[in-house]
C-alpha cells in the first residue's frame, strides 16, 4: 500500500474553538518581527511593522498553561502604532499593564511604590514568558473563519483570579525556600511534549 494513497486516510479532525469569555491561564511569547525603534525604546526586534498599514505591532503567542485546554496556543496582536491615530497603541499599552498586573498580582488600584516598580520594565524582553490569566476572545480571520484571542488581562480585582491563578507576586509573596528544598537545576532542563489531539489554531 502507497502512503500517496489517500483512499483509506481517516476524515480530517475538526476543531471547536475555546470558548468566548473563558478564562485561561498563559504564557506569552514574542513571535519577533526584527523592527526598532530606539527613540520609543523598541529595540531587539520584538516588534513586527506592517509592510502595508505601516502599523507596528507585538504578535503574541499565547500557551494555555493548564486546565481542559492545556497546550492549546492562541495568537493576538498587541497594537504599538497606528498611522490612524494613537488609539491602537493606548490598547496596547492598557492590555500591557494588565498583563503585568496578572502576572505579578498588582491591583490596577495600587499605587504604592512597590506595585509602581513592578509596572516598569526594562523592554519588551521582559514579557517574553509571562504567565497570567486571560479571557478568550472571537475574531475573524482573514479567511473569514472565527479564531480565539487574547484581548484582556483579568487582573487580582476579578472575583475568580484568586483560584485560577494562586498566590502570585506582591499580592501574595511566596515564604523562601529552606535551604533543604533547594536543588541545583538540572544541566539539560526538558520540555514537556505538545499534546496531540487539543486544538492549535492558526492565525
Amino acid at each position: 500500500m502507497s502512503y500517496f494513497d489517500f483512499n483509506d486516510a481517516p476524515e480530517q479532525r475538526t476543531f471547536e474553538l475555546i470558548p468566548k469569555g473563558a478564562l485561561v491561564k498563559v504564557c506569552l511569547r514574542i513571535r519577533p518581527g526584527g523592527f526598532d525603534d530606539p527613540a520609543q525604546g523598541w529595540t531587539g526586534g520584538y516588534a513586527t511593522r506592517h509592510p502595508n498599514t505601516g502599523s507596528v505591532y507585538l504578535n503574541g503567542e499565547f500557551t494555555v498553561m493548564e486546565g481542559e485546554y492545556v497546550r492549546c496556543k492562541l495568537w493576538s496582536l498587541i497594537g504599538l502604532y497606528s498611522p490612524k491615530g494613537p488609539e491602537w497603541g493606548h490598547i496596547g499599552r492598557g492590555l500591557m499593564k494588565a498583563m503585568l498586573c496578572s502576572a505579578r498580582g498588582i491591583h490596577p488600584k495600587d499605587d504604592s511604590p512597590a506595585a509602581q516598580a513592578a509596572l516598569r520594565i526594562q523592554g519588551f524582553a521582559d514579557l517574553e514568558g509571562l504567565e497570567f490569566l486571560a479571557k478568550v476572545d472571537w475574531e475573524t480571520d482573514p479567511h473569514g473563519q472565527p479564531k480565539s484571542v487574547i484581548k484582556r488581562a483579568i487582573t487580582p480585582d476579578h472575583k475568580d483570579y484568586a483560584r485560577l491563578m494562586g498566590p502570585v507576586g506582591i499580592a501574595a509573596p511566596l515564604a523562601p525556600p529552606s535551604p533543604s528544598q533547594v536543588t541545583a537545576p538540572s544541566a539539560e532542563p526538558t520540555t514537556p511534549p505538545i499534546r496531540t489531539g487539543r486544538p492549535v489554531w492558526a492565525e
